[in-house]
């Protein structure tokens, strides 16, 4: 006769109980983190309260949160409650712990108190991967992403919002006050009287929320970027890819290596743009790599003139498309890619053949423009294909070769692109997925990098685990 699997009598005293290290297997994450932890030394990397006070109630020793909090980001428990609660039902985090079982206030200081130290450990980790030879190749993408604060939408104002919703006050206001005037001139009654109570009691509140916000509106012209958040003061309104889909959070800009995935270099700014991240981050990433050369690609959003420079000067070889910001193509007019520049001569040749000969140079935005036009354009028999002027004019900056060697190499590698996205956006889908629908739990930029800071580590300790496996990490974290 079939039968179904019987579980033990929970009142059942046994003998000799079982030991708590039977019940995590050797292959367990949650032994690579115990092998992780005891191999960091925490006094260097800055940690607090390592060394015991000799008076007062013993505090529990670094190691013990920091192993909580790995654990905690690698099984997406990020909440210092979620915590507490695990540390006293789950038996994994009892092994790993010693059975201790802090409260949430004292878990939840620790990643305030500590964040430097915490960012530190993750770049330790990096350094790691470069140990066991993952990181061998100085090829990167670059990409940045907006993760949500703890701040709502209602709580985050710009010039334009506060407009809006001024407006808005204003024109209830006026509808309210229609009523009033409608309901005076009708006959008293008790459902009438009502009514101007009601509507008095709506004007009055509305006044309040007006003169609150004309002081929220004080408080934000002071600031320099005319924003201001209620809730995560250095929270941001942000615009991202879909139209009318923007977040109040931060940008997460990161750099990913390109042939194991592996998140090499990171950063949180309050910045929504990515035009001026390119030349930072890469220099970051070359500086954890310790390499001579590096190879990053990008996206459109990182295009920059200044940038590129800047990387050329650190040794840095960027491939990532440029923006067409002209407006002539939609007009059926000629751009500047239909010129082709002729170094030898110095001019650039239109599409019929004419040439544009070097004017003068003058500068722009702190960048030196040479200026070239031809004389015969007033002849030319498709110049309204090419301008509304007199003759058309053609910029070139000091260094476009740069730019033309960016536009090279794009076209020799048409493949970048993708790669850039397989690459990049995989670790910022993972991270997403394991944060939740609020991405981040902690307000302030210095803390949300330290939570950003675990978020990463837990995701390169799961892509290391998964490419070499739990023993061969653990063998190498020991030697």
């Amino acid at each position: 006769m079939k039968r179904f699997v019987e579980g033990l009598d929970r009142s059942q005293a046994t003998l000799l109980p079982e030991c708590l290290d039977d019940f995590v297997g050797e292959d367990n994450a949650v032994r690579v983190v115990d092998v992780f932890v005891d191999g960091l030394d925490l006094r260097g990397l800055g940690f607090e309260r390592v060394d015991p006070k000799s008076t007062g109630r013993p505090s529990y020793h670094p190691s013990v949160l920091l192993r909580l909090y790995i654990y905690g980001y690698l099984n997406r428990v990020q909440s210092s409650r979620r915590l507490e609660r695990e540390a006293g039902r789950n038996v994994e985090v009892m092994w790993l712990l010693g059975r201790l079982v802090p409260d949430h206030k004292t878990i939840a200081d620790f990643r305030k108190d500590n964040g430097s130290a915490i960012r530190k450990v993750c770049a330790r980790f990096v350094e790691l991967c470069r140990t066991v030879g993952l990181l061998t190749e100085a090829s990167v993408a670059i990409d940045g992403s907006k993760f949500k604060a703890v701040n709502n939408r209602d709580r985050n104002f710009t010039r334009a919002k506060m407009q809006r919703r001024l407006n808005q006050i204003e024109e209830s206001m006026a509808r309210y006050l229609h009523q009033m005037d409608s309901a005076d001139r009708q006959e008293p009654s008790p459902a009438i009287d009502s009514k101007v109570e009601r509507l008095t009691e709506k004007i009055a509140k509305l006044k309040e929320e007006m003169q609150r916000l004309k002081g929220l509106e004080e408080r934000m012209m002071a600031i320099p970027d005319k924003q201001i958040s209620l809730t995560d003061p250095d929270a941001r309104s942000m615009a991202t890819s879909g139209r009318g889909s923007g977040v109040v959070g931060y940008n997460v800009q990161a750099s990913v290596d390109t042939t194991h995935h592996l998140i090499v270099a990171h950063d949180v700014t309050t910045s929504g743009s990515d035009r001026a991240q390119l030349s930072r981050m890469g220099r970051r990433t070359k500086a954890v790599l310790g390499t001579d050369q590096l190879d990053v690609v990008a996206d459109r959003g990182y295009f920059s003139s200044e940038e590129i420079l800047s990387c050329h000067k650190a040794n840095i070889t960027v491939t990532l498309p440029k923006p067409m910001t002209s407006g002539n193509r939609s007009k059926g007019r000629f751009v500047k890619q239909d010129f082709r520049y002729v170094p030898s001569d110095d001019v650039y040749v239109c599409p019929t053949g004419q040439h544009l000969t070097y004017r003068y140079t003058n500068e722009e935005r702190g960048m030196a423009l040479r200026h070239y036009w031809a004389s015969v354009c007033q002849d030319c028999a498709i110049r309204t294909l090419c301008t509304t002027s007199k003759e058309r004019r053609v910029t070139r900056w000091k260094h476009e070769h740069l730019l033309d060697e960016v536009q090279r190499r794009l076209d020799e590698n048409p493949d970048a692109m993708r790669t850039r996205r397989e690459t990049v956006e995989h670790p910022f889908g993972t991270i997403k997925a394991r944060m939740g629908a609020t991405h981040f739990l902690m307000k302030r930029l210095k803390n949300v990098r330290t939570e950003m800071a675990l978020h990463v580590l837990a995701y390169n300790l799961t892509r290391v685990m998964n490419i070499l496996g739990p023993g061969p990490l653990m063998q190498a974290m020991r030697a």
